[in-house]
């Protein structure tokens, strides 16, 4: 019946298609069809709110195969713009709209497309009115236009409204008749618009009518329609009013064509043909003109009839597979290739997993996993690990700088189960495992990346598979607790989850085949089980989520299942098909169905493995268990998302698997690949991208029917190989391409709902067990290098340029210029000309007074929020192309081509290929998050001749696709007009020396002003023309190499002048008021430092050669138009002593210093260096602008040195520079536009020289900025990347990026100094560390607050009273030992000055003073065969005066000094030293114990063992055996100590009631680069082999596990029978373990460590692998290993805290040292003990170690052993020129003493504190007055002023006296 009918209506149609023809001669007939239905039930036109219905597609062919042409598509005006305005279109209903015209188009239905009904919704007309508002009719309008744009090329038929009648009951009746006037006027409008815009044939617009709305023909014939569109009602009822209406329709339209819009039966009960026969016969009769007309009221209504027929319904008529196979089985358009764009809102991604890139396998206490089992257990290829992978632990920068570099919205990773919980489970939690994910969570999200986290990636805890793993049921929980942590601790930030991915692998690879650890061969049982409680987890995970999370978080949970695509083996077999179906349901099925259809597995399966158990009584092939009705209940619907992760495709067949187990044994099928298909490095990966769009069409049919959840594809891509060009791998790129596409075609043709695209992965990792063989990385990681680094492949930016374009679609850009509007002049004011020396000399003034510790002092702060951050280039550094695309030479291609110029024969011919390689440079600088990029114009691309009428397009069309692409981006160009490489035709003509140039240049600039004005900005002329002048034209170095020293300069200088100032004139008059820019020039200055600042023609020298290197050109532009007058004087006055009769320096008229003034809208600078400038007479012949100056610079000796000689880096000249320019040029806002430094080229990635460099000139920039109040605008970084740098071509690299000129494809890598550069952008400068904020509060009430001394180092009398020779005495004594032949004979001299230290320490207010006993004073050879009472009488007499004043003695037995006859027994190398020192604490004890209370046994045992007996820097000074002696001498220490210990404790402790430890000393260590693993691993050797050394046996017993196992293996390696380190025995671990009472702990200070492989060599730093450094920006002290640093001093307490177990913590020596000249004001003690103090505050009140004690070191200046008296380390000043050996405090006694007094710091906020008010005794106070030019103390001054008056007295006598004679002769002459 339902053919039957069909059969009717096509004749029916046929019948009309004869009766009617087409205006224009086209014969066609329009069926109708449609609308589509936004739910079956209820007849809402769909108007993509809500995505497209699945199984639409198929409804569409099914309505064409049974004669339908034509399908209405009503548009949804609201849905479309929202706010009513085209340029805020809802982006997704746009592409909805879009894809439905295209599956219309697709299943061959022609739409006709309707812009609106009729009524005007409610929200629009609150706001704009009815159709009687001519706003809401120009509004439709627009709408009319957007949709025509959006639309237009999807569809040829048009409506404008369905109903004006309709329409006309919109408006109240008083409005009429402007609403139908504005209606048909609308219309018309709308009708030419889309003609003109579509005028081609076939194209057709109309407005609707009803068929009651006849009288209205007339008036809307008058509007230009090409047919009429009718509304018509068929009543049963009353057929001739049916046919009446047609006459009067006929009538009406004249030969008008008629579309049937819509028909519509009523009351029809009777036979459904016979309605049919009537309408046709009434159509025959009245023989309208009839182009189409609607069946689905009357035709579609019999065919639902007798079918099932709708959208849901027929999608349902066969399985899902079918009917996707059946879609896709005949397309032969594999190739198509869709050019369109996805979604706006569509996410972008790109991923990676923990244990593929993390490493710190083991760092933080991280637990082991299956995968570094696996490893460990040499199954991967190579034997290769993931134990470092890419670092990425420690590298959250560099990733997350790689993402920003992709632009990627979205990032997806996965967390390490056993990173958070070592064992599985809550109970053991890492909080520092969660810091890590907290981090790159946060960098991710301030980056704008969405983060994406992946709870389960394969890497289960070792513990938990130790019991079974995913085969026992308990996971279950231990995997909820696990995400319940995820959820609270990151689900603050984290809004998508994937609670599994690829869990498919698990179970197949981990359970069933074993090829993945944990290595299961399961595949009967428990594979399936491991499913199975997946998928259990799985529902937990989410119902967690949902039941506490979901409301309060927002968020979404899914999970990623891996697919293939199948398709039939042979298409021909039907059986073929089935098994394809298997296939999928056995891989994506498995999982997908319990989730997404109805709880349970899929039937297939099910029934699959039912018939297998059936078939093979005898074995097993599968044990599938079952889920209760609870089970099923709660899985089911388990997911917001479904994440799909697909790679390939197979073939596949049905075939008989027998009773064999596994998925093809089971399932019955066999897959298979093509041979046709491409490969790659990967055998199970094959490119076959259709797969992706056909799989996307199944998962949609087949779980997203009913919950319609969108897809996220969480994975795709494919591996390269591990060698050959793993750079350019344009096999990646093809399969991204085509896989990418198809998924657009998912969407865009198929309405699939695909909201994400993930490619796999970010970079390189551990690809399990292909090791790192196969890649699958965006970013190649060579794993070769420790630094991991990490370099952009071709894909990256392919994939960066999809993301740019949201896909596939042409992209017009059009951007906004950045903000920097300066449409009135900027042009400085008049100044008057300089003086000499300037009064800018000041600055010198200003900054002497600074001592080195002022002068170095870091600043803490952040620039203004508009403060430009750039980095630069040049063209002729970077572009290459030198002959590209019409592009001319250059006189640096000129130079560079000749043979023998440049190192190596390098040129620019290629350079960094940026000509070519623009995505590449846009990627650095998105990823640096630069605002600015400064960069130069090529003039010889532009004007290959130099001159306008040399044109060159292509050049310009360069530099527009670089402007744009930044402004892309919201950085801002800064462009070069001018960087060194003038166009050799005009060079030829004479260059710069030629004053044509001024006018040739100026055409060049106002070509460039007009063509890239409209979006630059910030306009320089010139970079650096004093080097173009002096460099090019007067030494001839660089291009164009005259050498005309005397003369040149000053010619090229003074054109150069002018043709900058005629530039900036041409802007200022002809674009800044359209364009609003800047303009100004590039000037370089190094800063000049007098050699001697006192001597006043030093300072003159200085200015002068400023005034010559930067006031040469800045003195015109921003004083006065005219050379400054050191300049005029000195050429002048060497030009005439040279005999000649005008200066060689040029003057300007009037005129052109008026015009030449001013001509700058901000000041420029390029810095580098500073040099120290002397006086000097320079010759006067040759004539040279070099011997004009008078000077001689030289470099800053004290700085670092840099790649290039005489190019120190020198910090603190950049401030003094810029105050020195705001000084002398009228506080001008300042820009550096250049600044960084050069790096030798084998110094690739790891340049912390120049992360050094930058910070420390950075800060001195901020210093200006916050300090001094200049105007710093801005800092730009030398340069983005390395490139040709001139004359030393590339020998040296400047860039922050590394380039590998080797390679083709120039590949650029990110160093070290990139991301420390991106942090200091982010951070906008540096803003105060947690570490360096104050924290107030005070220590314990019971707190020891101490100082320190030793005996040798102050007692002095060496041979008093009967004492014997120490081993410092001989050591002091030995030629050469000890700096300037210093000695300890009297030292201090306290043998005889109790009185004196002890009124020093109650000065001090300290409870305790910590001292050491000359054991050579009391026992002479060492034993106690004789004992030297006077000795010993000493000690008494300074422990009763200690007492005396309340103050506790702490004494220290062994302090260095050994008696030299126990040495000469070879000392501490002799065991029989122990008993020789237990005897020698017993005698001291039994003595002193009775009154003292702390005891140390031995000081620093690491200075005895290694500086002592290794380096040899220390008595006894033994350096020849550096790799076996200091072990031994070590070992004997530990046990001396541990004996001396158990002798107190056992012997005097009950009685003494003393506590007694050792003190150890140790740095703290950082790692040098904090982003590199065996950085970190070197540090921590540093401090294992420092600190462990000796803490480790006395608080953990024995030496640790690392120090044995390094010195062990490197030992044997040598041939050694055993290792170099001691073993202690059982006995003498138990023995040494635990002999503290507390830790005495020395500390001064941090080093940053890095890996040293010392070979062979056998000694303790070879054994530590480790060389140290200092960072630059740590405070220098008087002694070259101590730099002022005190967050270590935390960290290291810390970490004793976690080592060894938390123990009191006595801080026995901490204190800063001073060199040079005596300075009482030792500010920079003071604020070292501020600091340090702090530091050991919040360890106590913060970290909660337990500290006990501080100890300053030193009461007094010293002899500090080998450096003699030089270094000085005291609180006290000992006067050594004083015969007495004077004590005078220095400012630090008040400062400490006041801390003391605080017993902390008091909290300012609270007022002051009472321990603030009362001056410390003996505080020194500046009561210094100046006194005819001397600083002297007000007695002296006292002194002084009384003198001078009596000497005036006597003077005025004496002159009254003279004059009394005087006069008296005269007289008598008279």
């Amino acid at each position: 019946m339902k053919n039957l009918l069909w059969f009717v209506c096509l004749y029916a149609v046929c019948v009309c298609e004869c009766w009617s023809s087409w205006v224009n001669g086209h014969e066609g007939f329009m069926l109708l069809a449609g609308p589509l239905n936004s739910n079956i039930e209820v007849n809402d036109a769909f108007d993509c709110s809500h995505p497209i219905p699945p199984g639409s597609r198929q409804y569409f062919e099914h309505l064409q195969s049974r004669g339908v042409t034509h399908f209405k598509v009503p548009l949804s005006w609201a849905q479309l713009l929202p706010t009513g305005l085209p340029s805020q279109p809802h982006q997704a209903v746009v592409t909805c709209y879009q894809t439905l015209l295209r599956q219309l188009l697709e299943s061959g239905l022609q739409p006709l497309v309707v812009l609106h009904g009729s009524t005007v919704t409610e929200a629009l007309r609150s706001r704009f009115g009815g159709w009687e508002s001519r706003e809401l009719v120009d509004m439709f309008q627009q709408y009319a236009e957007f949709a025509f744009q959006q639309f237009g090329e999807l569809a040829e038929s048009w409506l404008t409204l369905t109903d004006l009648g309709g329409a006309m009951q919109d408006w109240a009746p008083a409005a009429a008749p402007r609403p139908l006037q504005n209606i048909l006027q609308l219309h018309r409008n709308i009708y030419k618009n889309y003609h003109q815009q579509f005028p081609e044939e076939g194209r057709r617009l109309s407005i609707g009518l009803g068929a009651s709305d006849v009288e209205m023909i007339p008036q809307v014939k008058d509007t230009t329609m090409d047919f009429l569109s009718v509304n018509i009602e068929y009543n049963c009822a009353s057929a001739s009013n049916f046919a009446d209406r047609m006459r009067s329709l006929k009538m009406s339209s004249g030969n008008l064509p008629v579309l049937i819009y819509k028909m519509t039966a009523r009351d029809c009960s009777y036979n459904q043909f016979q309605l049919l026969g009537n309408i046709l016969q009434v159509l025959n009769n009245n023989e309208p003109n009839i182009v189409g007309c609607d069946m689905m009221d009357i035709l579609g209504k019999l065919d639902m009839q007798d079918t099932e027929t709708s959208i849901a319904e027929y999608t349902e008529s066969r399985s899902s597979y079918d009917s996707v196979w059946h879609k896709f089985e005949a397309k032969t358009t594999h190739g198509l290739f869709l050019k369109e764009s996805f979604p706006a809102d569509f996410q972008w991604a790109t991923s990676s997993e923990s244990f593929k890139v993390e490493g710190g396998w083991s760092e933080e206490g991280k637990g082991e996993t299956v995968w570094d089992r696996f490893g460990h257990g040499g199954l991967a290829f190579e034997n290769q690990t993931a134990d470092l992978a890419c670092d990425s632990f420690h590298k959250v920068d560099y990733d997350v700088y790689l993402l920003r570099g992709l632009h990627v919205n979205t990032y997806q990773f996965s967390i390490s189960w056993a990173r958070l919980f070592p064992s599985g489970h809550r109970d053991s939690q890492l909080e520092r495992g969660a810091l890590y994910y907290d981090k790159l969570i946060d960098a991710l999200i301030e980056s704008g990346i969405q983060p994406v986290v992946t709870l389960y990636h394969w890497d289960l805890p070792q513990a938990l598979q130790e019991h079974g793993g995913w085969t026992n049921t308990s996971i279950v929980e231990a995997f909820k607790d696990y995400a319940d942590f995820c959820f609270s601790s990151f689900g603050d930030r984290v809004k998508t989850w994937n609670t599994f991915s690829s869990p498919w692998v698990v179970s197949h690879a981990g359970y069933g085949t074993g090829e993945h650890p944990p290595g299961v061969k399961d595949y009967v049982v428990a594979s399936y089980q491991v499913t199975h409680n997946i998928l259990k987890s799985h529902a937990e995970a989410w119902h967690v989520y949902n039941d506490k999370y979901r409301m309060k978080q927002g968020g979404k949970v899914g999970i990623a299942l891996n697919s293939d695509w199948a398709e039939p083996l042979d298409t021909a077999r039907p059986e073929d098909t089935v098994a394809a179906d298997r296939y999928l349901q056995f891989m994506l099925g498995w999982f997908a169905h319990p989730i997404f259809v109805d709880g349970d597995y899929p039937a297939t399966l099910k029934t699959q493995i039912e018939e297998k158990i059936r078939l093979c009584p005898n074995s097993e092939p599968a044990r599938l268990p079952v889920f209760t009705p609870e089970d099923r209940k709660r899985i089911h619907g388990t997911a917001d998302f479904f994440g799909l992760n697909h790679y390939t495709s197979r073939l596949v067949n049905n075939r008989d698997g027998g009773c064999t187990a596994g998925p093809q044994g089971v399932g019955d099928f066999q897959a298979h690949v093509d041979p046709s298909w491409s490969s790659t490095a990967s055998d199970w990966i094959y490119s076959t991208p259709w797969g992706l769009r056909r799989l996307l069409n199944y998962i949609s049919t087949e779980y997203l029917n009913v919950n319609k959840v969108p897809i996220y594809i969480t994975g795709n891509g494919i591996s390269t190989g591990y060698s050959g060009d793993t750079l350019n791998d344009t096999s990646r790129i093809d399969y991204m391409r085509s896989y990418i596409n198809e998924a657009l075609k998912a969407i865009q043709l198929d309405g699939v709902n695909v909201q994400r695209f993930t490619v796999q992965s970010l970079m390189d990792g551990f690809e399990g067990p292909q090791g790192y063989s196969e890649r699958f990385g965006l970013h190649h990681v060579n794993f070769d290098l420790p630094d991991r680094p990490r370099t952009p492949k071709q894909s990256a930016y392919f994939y960066s340029e999809v993301i740019e374009n949201n896909g596939f679609a042409s992209k017009k850009q059009f951007f906004h210029a950045p903000d920097m509007s300066n449409t009135k002049s900027n042009k400085a004011s008049p100044m008057p000309p300089s003086t000499v020396p300037s009064q800018a000399k000041d600055v010198w003034r200003k900054f002497s007074k600074q001592n080195n510790f002022q002068r170095k002092l870091y600043h803490y702060g952040t620039f203004p929020q508009s403060f430009r951050w750039g980095v630069l280039s040049s063209a002729y550094q970077i572009e290459g192309g030198w002959n590209a695309d019409g592009k001319n030479s250059s006189i640096w291609d000129t130079f560079t081509q000749e043979p023998g110029n440049i190192p190596g024969n390098a040129s620019g011919d290629v350079a960094c290929d940026s000509y070519n390689r623009l995505d590449e440079d846009l990627y650095m600088l998105r990823a640096l998050k630069v605002n600015s990029y400064r960069f130069s114009l090529s003039w010889s691309r532009i004007f290959p001749d130099g001159l306008r009428s040399s044109m060159n397009q292509k050049g310009v069309d360069y530099y527009n696709r670089l402007i744009d692409g930044l402004l892309a981006y919201n950085i801002t160009p800064m462009v070069t007009l001018y960087h060194w490489d003038l166009p050799q035709a005009l060079q030829d003509i004479g260059g710069w020396d030629n004053v044509d140039m001024i006018n040739i240049f100026n055409d060049f600039c106002d070509f460039c002003f007009d063509k890239f004005g409209d979006r630059v900005k910030f306009w320089m002329t010139f970079n650096q023309p004093q080097t173009i002048a002096w460099s090019g034209y007067g030494l001839g170095q660089i291009p164009p190499n005259v050498k005309n020293p005397g003369i040149a300069p000053y010619r090229v200088a003074h054109n150069l002048i002018k043709a900058h100032a005629r530039a900036y004139h041409t802007y200022d008059d002809k674009y800044r008021t359209s364009q609003g820019g800047l303009v100004s020039i590039a000037l370089n200055a190094d800063w000049m430092e007098p050699k001697d600042v006192t001597v006043p023609r030093e300072v003159v020298a200085a200015d002068r050669a400023l005034q010559f290197q930067l006031g040469w050109f800045a003195h015109p532009i921003f004083k006065n138009g005219d050379y400054p007058d050191a300049m005029k004087w000195q050429v002048g006055n060497k030009s005439e002593l040279q005999g000649l009769s005008d200066s060689r320096l040029p003057s300007f008229t009037e005129e052109e210093k008026s015009f030449i003034r001013g001509t700058a809208d901000t000041f420029c600078i390029n810095h580098y260096t500073t040099k120290i400038a002397r006086h000097a007479t320079m010759r006067l012949t040759p004539h040279s602008y070099d011997y004009d100056k008078d000077l001689i610079e030289a470099e800053e000796s004290d700085s670092p040195t840099t790649a290039i000689s005489n190019q120190r880096a020198v910090a603190w000249g950049l401030r003094r520079l810029l105050n020195w320019i705001k000084e002398e040029y009228g506080d001008p806002e300042i820009y550096i536009t250049e600044n960084g430094v050069a790096t030798e080229s084998k110094t690739t990635w790891d340049d912390s020289a120049r992360v050094f460099y930058f910070k420390t000139y950075v800060d001195e920039a901020l210093k200006a900025h916050d300090l001094d109040g200049v105007k710093v605008k801005g800092y730009v970084a030398a340069s983005l990347m390395d490139s040709f740098e001139w004359l030393q071509g590339y020998t040296i690299g400047f860039g922050l990026h590394h380039v590998d000129f080797t390679n083709p494809n120039r590949p650029r890598t990110p160093k070290y100094s990139a991301h420390f550069f991106s942090q200091v952008v982010k951070n906008n400068g540096f803003p105060k560390p947690d570490d360096d904020k104050m924290l107030y509060g005070h220590f314990r009430k019971d707190f020891i607050w101490s100082t320190a001394t030793a005996s040798y180092q102050i007692e002095g009398g060496w041979r008093a009273d009967g004492k014997g020779l120490s081993i410092w005495d001989k050591f002091a004594h030995t030629p050469l030992r000890v700096l300037n032949d210093d000695d300890g004979d009297v030292a201090c001299d306290s043998y005889n000055k109790v009185e004196e230290d002890v009124a020093m320490l109650r000065q001090l207010k300290v409870t305790h003073y910590r001292f050491s006993i000359s054991w050579s004073r009391v026992l002479p050879d060492g034993t106690t065969r004789h004992i030297n009472e006077a000795g010993l009488n000493y000690y008494h007499r300074l422990v009763d005066a200690l007492l005396a004043a309340n103050i506790q003695p702490h004494i220290t037995l062994f302090h260095w000094d050994l008696p030299q006859a126990l040495q000469d027994i070879k000392g501490w190398e002799n065991e029989t030293i122990i008993d020789r020192f237990r005897d020698y604490a017993d005698l001291i004890f039994s003595r002193l114990g009775h009154k003292v209370k702390f005891w140390i046994t031995i000081n620093e045992p690491y200075n005895v063992a290694n500086i002592g007996h290794g380096y040899g820097a220390a008595a006894p000074g033994i350096s020849f055996r550096p790799g076996t002696l200091p072990y031994i001498v070590g070992h004997n220490l530990l046990k001396a100590h541990a004996e001396a210990w158990h002798l107190y404790n056992d012997k005097y402790r009950a009685k003494q009631k003393g506590i007694i430890s050792i003190t150890i000393n140790s740095d703290w260590s950082e790692p040098r680069n904090p982003y590199k693993q065996v950085d970190i691993d070197a540090a921590k050797r540093v401090v294992q082999f420092y600190i462990g050394w000796f803490a480790h046996p006395v608080f953990n017993g024995d030496y640790s596990n690392m120090m044995k196992t390094i010195i062990r293996e490197r030992s044997l390696a040598a041939g050694l029978p055993k290792s170099r380190l001691p073993e202690f025995s059982p006995e003498e671990i138990k023995r040494i373990k635990g002999t503290y009472d507390y830790f005495g702990f020395n500390h001064y200070t941090t080093v940053l460590a890095f890996p040293v492989d010392y070979g062979n060599l056998q000694h303790y730093d070879a054994d530590r692998g480790a060389g140290t450094i200092a960072d630059r920006t740590w405070l220098d002290s008087g002694s070259s290993w101590l730099k002022v640093s005190p967050f270590g001093f935390r960290r290291i307490l810390n970490f004793i805290k976690e080592e060894y177990g938390n123990p009191p913590i006595i801080i026995t020596e901490n204190g800063m040292s001073g060199r040079g000249p005596i300075d009482l004001n030792d500010i920079y003690r003071s604020y070292y003990y501020e600091q340090y103090i702090n530091q050991a505050l919040k360890a106590n009140l913060l970290d909660g170690v337990d500290i006990r004690g501080y100890t300053a070191w030193s009461l007094m200046d010293n002899l500090e052993w080998a450096t003699g008296f030089s270094e000085r380390f005291g609180l006290f000043y000992v006067n050594r020129s004083d015969p007495e050996l004077s004590r005078v405090a220095k400012s630090s006694v008040a400062a400490y003493s006041t801390i003391i007094n605080c017993n902390g710091f008091p909290d300012p906020a609270s007022g002051p504190h009472e321990c603030l008010s009362p001056v410390p005794e003996g505080t020194i106070t500046d009561d210094t007055v100046k006194f005819l030019g001397m600083n002297l103390s007000t007695s002296d001054a006292e002194t002084g002023l009384n003198t001078t008056f009596a000497l005036l007295v006597v003077a005025v006598l004496v002159a009254i006296g003279s004059s009394v004679c005087f006069f008296r002769a005269r007289n008598r002459s008279k």
